[in-house]
């Protein structure tokens, strides 16, 4: 959303702005007595929805024929990756008129009912969805229900669409030039929009929705298209790009958690100390529903790739902080194998594949993720337990926290630095914890010389005493009563 469709640093604040606005104006207009949501209980999502582990795709760049027969026939190394929600970027043909870049952008609607023939047939993707579902993952899509393409056939119903003071149809923002804003203040528009979802249920078995700028949208009709949509399909989810917790009450099992991965970035560039990490989360913790969901990210289709951000190292580091944390972590396109092929403008409006054989480069990226969703997968505290931040020698730069929950403890420790930490840990009780830290690096031949092995051998850790690498993690476990 915040980088889509944007020309450099002066939309991208431009656009920041305008959505900080809409956030201020929304709340401003509600009750106070209704905007203090932490003494409200938060949805109760489905298991696999808080077990989860969703992965992006971007199907024009996710195969060599970047349709939907590409996506399917990497199912099976999908499902053994770990990830059990499969998002699709949108399917929808995409507008010409006004595109931005060769091929424009797949957040520019055409018509929300047909499939984007460069992704193959509506049959292609039924048997997606349904040989998903044969190995037991969810797929959602990407539904963009703020503004459509200036060539959509809702064009046809000029009272769909926002005008200005002249009569003329408007972009959401002055920046978004390649698409027309929906007004809902139309009945009609909102009953044509809950329809076209309801049509995406029936017709594909879905499993729900990711929603570009949800808050964009008025929250009572998320709402209302909720209700309608469980009366099909009770067990859905529904993913809201935007962060206020007006959107998780009642139509959203989760949202973007933004502010932290905007620390995040801040925090692997060097520009704020690794303590806003756990301001940005006990912030979202005061505002929000109690136990309410977000999806925790580093990297996404909206920015540069994560790894050309904080490099390999870095790159590993933020996941495996994202993969620990509480919430639903999500993967994107290609990151698992250390892709560096570029996201967001101008990259979202042209085909760049993604680099599959770079694994051969970087072996520890599928290793790093296998072996970290399964950890998570293993682990009930690490999915579902309470979080507690721990205080260290040098928080400035290393972040430590505790996971807890069903019978055990989980203690996570991440340096986001280029420098050793060696240290303690300030906990109460370090009795009993065991080095259960995924072993990423490449194993060894059976006749490799002694000193080698010797090298291999992870660095031990008597808690609270406690060292790591740079760009380091550790993760320890023990049973408590």
């Amino acid at each position: 959303m915040i980088a889509r469709r944007i020309r450099g640093g002066v939309g991208l604040l431009m656009t920041i702005a305008l959505l900080s606005a809409s956030w201020v104006q929304a709340t401003a207009q509600q009750p106070a007595s209704a905007r203090d949501y932490s003494k409200l209980p938060a949805r109760n999502s489905a298991n696999w929805v808080r077990d989860g582990v969703i992965y992006e795709i971007f199907e024009r760049t996710f195969s060599d024929k970047g349709d939907f027969n590409g996506v399917t026939a990497q199912l099976d190394r999908l499902k053994e990756l770990g990830v059990n929600i499969l998002w699709l970027m949108p399917v929808h043909p995409i507008s010409q008129l006004k595109k931005k870049g060769s091929l424009g952008s797949p957040y520019a609607a055409q018509d929300y009912y047909a499939i984007n023939p460069a992704y193959g047939t509506k049959e292609d993707l039924k048997r997606l969805v349904q040989e998903s579902h044969r190995r037991g993952m969810k797929v959602i899509i990407d539904i963009v229900a703020n503004h459509t393409g200036w060539d959509s056939v809702m064009m046809k119903t000029p009272d769909f669409y926002t005008r200005d003071a002249s009569g003329k149809i408007i972009p959401p923002n002055p920046d978004w030039v390649d698409v027309a804003d929906l007004n809902y203040d139309n009945p009609r528009l909102r009953q044509y929009m809950t329809e076209m979802l309801k049509h995406w249920l029936r017709e594909y078995d879905l499993d729900g929705f990711r929603c570009d700028v949800a808050g964009m949208i008025p929250t009572d009709f998320w709402e209302a298209a909720r209700s309608e949509l469980e009366k099909i399909k009770p067990d859905i989810v529904m993913l809201a790009e935007w962060h206020e917790p007006d959107l998780l009450a009642k139509a959203f099992d989760l949202d973007y958690s933004w502010p932290l991965h905007s620390a995040l970035t801040d925090v692997m560039m060097g520009n704020i100390p690794a303590t806003a990490l756990r301001t940005a989360w006990e912030e979202e913790r005061a505002t929000f529903e109690r136990g309410a969901l977000h999806m925790r990210f580093s990297d996404n289709h909206d920015e540069r790739r994560a790894i050309a951000r904080f490099g390999e190292k870095g790159a590993l580091a933020a996941s495996a902080f994202v993969l620990t944390l509480d919430g639903v972590p999500m993967l994107y396109n290609g990151m698992e194998v250390g892709d560096t092929a570029e996201s967001g403008a101008p990259a979202l409006f042209e085909r760049i594949p993604i680099l599959w054989g770079i694994s051969e480069r970087r072996p520890q990226f599928p290793r790093f993720y296998q072996e970290f969703i399964a950890l998570r997968r293993a682990h009930v505290a690490l999915r579902r337990g309470e979080m507690e931040w721990l205080r260290n020698n040098d928080e400035a730069h290393v972040v430590t926290y505790l996971r807890r929950g069903a019978g055990e403890e989980i203690l996570v420790a991440i340096n986001f630095s280029n420098k050793p930490f060696v240290g303690l840990v300030v906990t109460s009780d370090a009795e009993g914890f065991q080095d259960i830290t995924p072993d990423i690096a490449p194993p060894l031949p059976p006749d490799a010389p002694v000193p080698l092995n010797a090298q291999k051998a992870r660095a031990h850790s008597s808690l609270p005493a406690l060292s790591l690498d740079a760009w380091g993690f550790r993760v320890f476990r023990r049973a408590v009563k």
